[in-house]
């Protein structure tokens, strides 16, 4: 089963991909892959590598998987750094590394993408050609994060090391209006959601939503200067560009939401969203400067309104986040999968791993105790 390595999503047809990727994941899609190298979000001077691979002849593609080579950890959301720490303090070089991810996107998606879901076959070749590759390009290691749950049983039989971790998510129980929805958590927790929510209205603020293809430049311009002025805040920058917005919402117009928050005539704050039929996801957020609760109101209270107006079923807020709980997520289970050449230090962090998924285990039944819901979901 012959495994191609591409440097460039530019050189596999979108129409190949797309069939195997399936419309779920927007951040699967060719488009937001092939965007991210285009508007150099994704190079080499940003410390990613295109890897990808895939099986199957042109037009006829039967498997494939997003791979990166990197030099870094950032924007993965899967915290290795001290495994980068104890291989320099061993003498040994952690980086490079493979990594298959939708970069800077820690949602929970396939990596084995796949014509028939049951290739098998298939599946384990794409595993050993990234385990090959790295031990051809002297990578330390190979990452998959964010896995499926489904994928979790092929990375386990094929050597890798599994890693636990929790993110919140909501999930729609049919509720017809937001009202309905409070009215399944505790009075003081439904109390609380209410003040949250006056305030931005007794600071005069209203909120508009935009599909994709309502994002004109100058809105997308000003949208992108709110996100970048909160990066900046915390020392960075944007991991996407201005002009990687602006395409996307173009390319695939269906799958982007953007909440403004307006007061007067200015825009204050924004979140950015991806959605697919039946998930939104949480991505990005700015403002221009603090406004008491607006991040809770236009990050979550927003998304959770247009989720039960839409039908959607679940929402994905993004990584982290206890005072998600309070506000009627719920701890959900998520997964990587690691493979590293060195077997003393394979063997040292599947035993760190063991410890750390009775930790993770504990705390996810710890924040779920501290529901909002009358009866726990």
């Amino acid at each position: 089963m012959k495994v191609t390595v591409h440097d460039s999503m530019a050189d596999i047809q979108a129409s190949d991909w797309n069939r195997l990727a399936g419309p779920e994941y927007p951040f699967l899609r060719h488009e937001f892959l092939d965007l991210a190298e285009q508007t150099r979000c994704v190079s080499p001077e940003q410390g990613w590598i295109p890897r990808h691979l895939t099986i199957g002849r042109k037009g006829k593609l039967r498997a494939a998987m997003p791979l990166y080579e990197k030099n870094h950890s950032w924007g993965e959301f899967v915290f290795d750094w001290a495994w980068a720490r104890a291989y320099e303090q061993a003498g040994l070089n952690y980086y490079p590394k493979l990594v298959s991810a939708a970069p800077f996107t820690p949602a929970p998606s396939r990596r084995l993408l796949l014509a028939d879901p049951d290739d098998f076959a298939a599946a384990d070749a794409l595993i050993a050609a990234a385990i090959s590759l790295a031990r051809d390009t002297d990578c330390s290691s190979f990452h998959v994060q964010f896995p499926t749950p489904e994928e979790i049983a092929l990375f386990e039989s094929a050597g890798l090391l599994i890693r636990k971790d929790c993110q919140f998510h909501w999930q729609n129980q049919g509720y017809k209006t937001f009202d309905e929805f409070l009215a399944t958590f505790t009075a003081a927790k439904r109390k609380k959601a209410k003040r949250d929510r006056r305030r931005a209205e007794e600071n005069g603020i209203r909120f508009r939503r935009m599909r994709g293809d309502e994002m004109d430049d100058v809105t997308w311009s000003i949208v992108y200067a709110l996100i970048s002025r909160t990066f900046m805040r915390r020392g960075s920058l944007p991991y996407f560009n201005d002009a990687f917005f602006k395409s996307i919402s173009r390319q695939l117009p269906g799958n982007i939401l953007v909440i403004l928050a307006e007061k007067d005539a200015d825009t204050v704050a924004a979140a950015v969203f991806f959605e697919s039929e039946r998930v939104l996801y949480g991505r990005y957020w700015g403002s221009d400067g603090h406004y008491d609760a607006l991040h809770f109101e236009t990050c979550y209270y927003q998304g959770i309104d247009y989720c039960i107006d839409t039908g959607k079923q679940v929402f994905e807020p993004g990584t982290q986040g206890e005072h998600k709980i309070s506000r009627g997520f719920s701890p959900q289970t998520t997964w990587s999968a690691h493979w590293l050449a060195h077997p003393e230090f394979a063997d040292a962090i599947g035993k760190y791993l063991n410890e750390e998924a009775r930790h993770v285990a504990r705390y996810m039944d710890a924040v779920d105790a501290r529901s909002p819901y009358k009866t726990r979901k």
